[in-house]
């Protein structure tokens, strides 16, 4: 392969002339900041290009200037051209807010890694040292992606971040091939795709945390008021959640709820992380019934069925090594105790793991009582 070519691009009339010669696929990544904001501050976008002799282009794109994030979209949009990132969950909420569209069709090479049998989670370096022999070097610790110009070793370390995902893509697709297993992958990166493209957050954020597990049924129903208005604001407002209304006072607030408004703005007032100010908005969302809110799960502090989640274990162990695959691929313990309790097959264990997994699972849930029945 011939060697590469990185490029400043500060003009989108050039980032779309060279985006004309982008090939059936790209690299892509990016450099963001998301310290005091809800949205990832883009701050650096890298797109690799195939070059005719078979070198690459590495264009270091400034999103930062008007226009550019126009000139980018169409390529992101491209059904045509496969995106090939690295752990893409965050550049892909990244690019989704600026540019308005996520990059797809994705071709994630983590999540093919994983699917190859190579490796779970693995970082860019580690894949890029243990896939191609190439050690890349450690970037600064904790740059500032937003400052101009961008230093040498930034820039550097930034063409480095997609120079090899061609090479990346070509190993790991050939061994996905070979297992049969394109489908899976295509799935993984699809859901990928549209869990960053999700503009709403989760129906259920109570259940995210072991807090709302100690609360009764109507306090959980007031978390979950509190922590989808929390959600919104944050998003519209783009300020980090914990800004807006740190998970303690939202439980603190469920839990034992003020009498009034003067009520709530008195507990504010005394909280030192409290929100002041949003005391008639936070009153309203957490004294106000959601449509929906009658049909939210209630979290049980009570442990699962541990010989049933075992069994439950024992079995995706089994069928992990039967499959070459590395352990937390093919179901979690989180997935595992929402089966336990009753899910039918939740999240990314519906569509191609169910089929490899139910099998062994299906008799085991049975026993548990009722799975089969609602599986039907």
């Amino acid at each position: 392969m011939a060697s590469s070519n990185a490029c400043w691009i500060d003009d989108p009339a050039i980032l779309r002339t060279r985006l004309q010669a982008a090939s059936a696929r790209v690299g892509l990544d990016t450099e963001f900041i998301r310290e005091r904001t809800f949205w990832p501050q883009l701050a650096l976008v890298q797109v690799a290009l195939e070059r005719e002799d078979g070198g690459i282009d590495v264009l270091l794109v400034d999103p930062l200037v008007p226009g550019m994030l126009d000139a980018l979209r169409p390529l992101l949009a491209d059904p045509a051209i496969v995106k090939i990132m690295h752990s893409a969950s965050e550049d892909l909420v990244a690019l989704g807010h600026a540019c308005g569209v996520p990059p797809s069709p994705l071709f994630d090479t983590q999540i093919a890694a994983a699917l190859a049998g190579t490796g779970s989670g693995m970082g860019y370096q580690r894949l890029v040292q243990e896939t191609l022999g190439i050690a890349l070097p450690k970037g600064e610790t904790r740059p500032d992606w937003l400052r101009r110009p961008l230093s040498p070793t930034q820039l550097e370390y930034a063409a480095d971040d997609v120079e090899h995902l061609f090479a990346l893509h070509e190993t790991l697709a050939a061994k996905i091939a070979v297992l049969g297993r394109e489908t899976w992958l295509q799935e993984d990166c699809a859901r990928l795709v549209a869990t960053a493209g999700n503009m709403e957050g989760e129906r259920w954020p109570q259940l995210g945390g072991r807090t709302g597990l100690f609360l009764d049924a109507d306090a959980q129903r007031r978390l979950l008021r509190l922590l989808r208005w929390r959600e919104h604001y944050a998003r519209s407002h783009d300020r980090p959640r914990s800004w807006i209304l740190d998970n303690e006072l939202a439980t603190l607030l469920a839990r034992d709820p003020p009498a009034d408004p003067a009520a709530l703005q008195r507990r504010l007032d005394a909280h030192p992380k409290a929100p002041r100010k949003l005391g008639a908005a936070i009153w309203e969302a957490l004294s106000t019934e959601m449509p929906d809110e009658a049909e939210a799960p209630i979290a049980r502090a009570e442990e699962p069925d541990r010989k049933r989640l075992k069994q439950l274990q024992q079995a995706v162990a089994a069928r992990s090594v039967e499959l070459g695959l590395p352990d937390g691929v093919l179901a979690s313990r989180k997935w595992l105790e929402a089966l336990v309790e009753g899910a039918d097959w939740p999240g990314a264990l519906s569509g191609w793991r169910r089929t490899q997994l139910e099998p062994a699972l299906a008799p085991l849930l049975e026993k548990a009582g009722g799975f089969a029945e609602r599986s039907v």
